[in-house]
């Protein structure tokens, strides 16, 4: 429920503050005193596509019971705040929050009905009215449309993935082609990581090869006169240790030399130098013998899953097609659901509409391709005539006896509604019956209503006067005296006669 208003710099309005009641709110007045602007101006705060005039908007309303607790929602009274600036900021419990999440919202709470709207009587939502019915009653129908949605949108992945496979499956032998390829290219140079700088340090050595044998060679005399430095160390009576540690070191790696010096010249020079060449085109393609090695592992990996995917289009066929039978199963008992509940909403609405003085309703279920409503597809005619023919006074008559009898079984509280001269262009019977009509539908939301008839001001819960003098607007909430004034005024005109004064009283009291 709203329970009040705060508007600032609103086109003609100063500054407003109001109160609301629950039940029926009716606005009237002069035509151009800004009902309208003022009505648009509480709707764009709850995301509606309304321009934002106000430079302060402020709407406090009580927080739906069964809406979810964000983190901008945690307390039981909210405040939806619209400040115009260079631009329009929205505010819910003072976090900034962008217009179309307020809309997202707030949409199943607070519903707007205009004479110049012709929505509402899709089969998307004459869906929801017959669902919303069938469900306040029995939990398990919820909980089977929730069944059914999941495994809709299960099955919806698994078509989807195998759509893919089989795109895929085209290009499929060229993949393992070349996968293959590139692998054997890998695997026959069979890379080791660090054996592309071992060999280039082999060719080094090998390119020094004379030259390592000529230096062994020539410095094999050394160890001729081996004795006569130990002699000379002895005569001197001097410690020859260190000498002898070096001699000992310099043969040892003579010999490792000289071990390597034939090797080297058993060596291949050609297999060498072919084998650095390939590791070297390895180096060049991947960046490095690391990268090489590691390309060829997901190559491998990505072989492994080709060959898996036929093993996988069959898993998801099976899936797809039991899948498909357990959601027939279900949305056969959601078509009988329906089909039983249309027959009792049909007996509740087909009363309001002979008080409306409208002819009786058909609806009419027919089977569609699945959707993640079920398989259904509503449509609805008045009498003989089809929705796209009604005038909006029928239409908009139609609409609101549908909303009144979606809500007849329930006295939750089910939000607000918010409607626009839905009394305009109509005789007076029917100008009464929609003020009763309105009047049943206040007990189950908060109802504001702009109206020119004096019936459905008279049976408001509360009525606000909206009036415009030297280009300044103002809405005030009429006392009974001051309800008496307006409703004279709309039957009779400004010259408020003693017929019509006598009129607004009897229609009060």
């Amino acid at each position: 429920m709203i329970e009040k208003l705060l508007l600032k710099e609103l086109v003609s309005f100063e500054n407003i503050s109001l109160d609301f009641s629950d039940g029926l709110v009716v606005f009237t007045g002069p035509s151009g005193a800004g009902k309208s602007v003022l009505m648009g101006a509480l709707l764009s705060n709850f995301g509606y596509s309304m321009p934002s005039y106000a430079s302060l908007c402020e709407v406090s309303l009580c927080k739906p019971r069964d809406m979810e607790n964000e983190l901008y929602m945690l307390d039981d009274e909210l405040v939806i705040k619209s400040l115009k600036k260079d631009k329009v900021r929205h505010y819910l419990n003072d976090q900034n929050i962008p217009k179309k999440s307020l809309e997202e919202i707030f949409s199943p709470y607070v519903r707007y009905l205009s004479v110049r709207d012709k929505g509402g009587l899709d089969s998307k939502t004459l869906l929801n009215v017959i669902d919303n019915s069938i469900y306040s009653r029995d939990d398990e129908y919820k909980d089977k449309l929730t069944l059914f949605k999941e495994k809709y949108y299960e099955l919806k992945n698994a078509q989807k993935e195998l759509e893919e496979i089989r795109a895929k499956e085209a290009k499929i032998a060229d993949l393992i082609e070349m996968a293959t390829f590139e692998i054997q290219k890998i695997d026959t140079i069979d890379p080791k990581i660090g054996e592309d700088e071992e060999l280039l340090e082999v060719k080094q050595q090998l390119s020094r090869i004379d030259k390592l044998k000529d230096t062994l060679n020539s410095m094999q005399g050394i160890f001729e006169f081996e004795h006569k430095v130990f002699e000379l160390y002895r005569l001197a009576n001097k410690d020859s240790s260190l000498f002898s540690d070096a001699i000992n070191q310099l043969r040892i790696d003579a010999q490792e030399i000289t071990t390597l010096s034939s090797e080297l010249e058993e060596m291949d020079v050609e297999s060498v130098l072919n084998r650095i060449e390939a590791l070297s085109s390895l180096k060049n393609r991947y960046g490095s013998i690391e990268e090489a090695i590691a390309y060829r592992d997901r190559k491998t990996a990505e072989l492994q899953g080709y060959k898996h995917i036929e093993e996988d289009k069959s898993e998801l066929e099976y899936f797809i097609s039991e899948q498909s039978k357990v959601l027939d199963d279900i949305s056969k008992e959601i078509s009988t659901a329906r089909m039983d509940e249309i027959e009792a909403l049909k007996s509740r609405i087909d009363p309001l509409l002979e008080q409306l003085k409208l002819p009786n309703i058909d609806l009419q279920i027919s089977p569609v391709e699945m959707t993640e409503s079920g398989v259904d597809d509503i449509t609805i005619s008045l009498g003989n005539s089809k929705i796209s023919t009604l005038s909006g006074g029928e239409f908009n008559r139609l609409r609101l006896a549908l909303l009144v009898a979606s809500t007849s079984h329930t006295s939750k509280q089910q939000g607000v509604v918010i409607l626009d001269e839905i009394d305009a262009n109509v005789s007076g019977d029917e100008s009464i019956a929609i003020a009763d009509i309105l009047v049943e539908l206040a007990s189950v939301y908060q109802v504001f209503a702009i109206s020119h008839q004096p019936h459905l001001a008279s049976k408001a819960n509360q009525h606000i006067l909206v009036t415009k003098d030297n280009k300044k607007s103002q809405a005030v909430i009429l006392d009974n005296e001051g309800r008496v004034e307006e409703i004279a005024r709309i039957v009779g005109g400004e010259q408020k006669s003693s017929e019509a004064l006598k009129f607004a009283r009897a229609l009060l009291y």
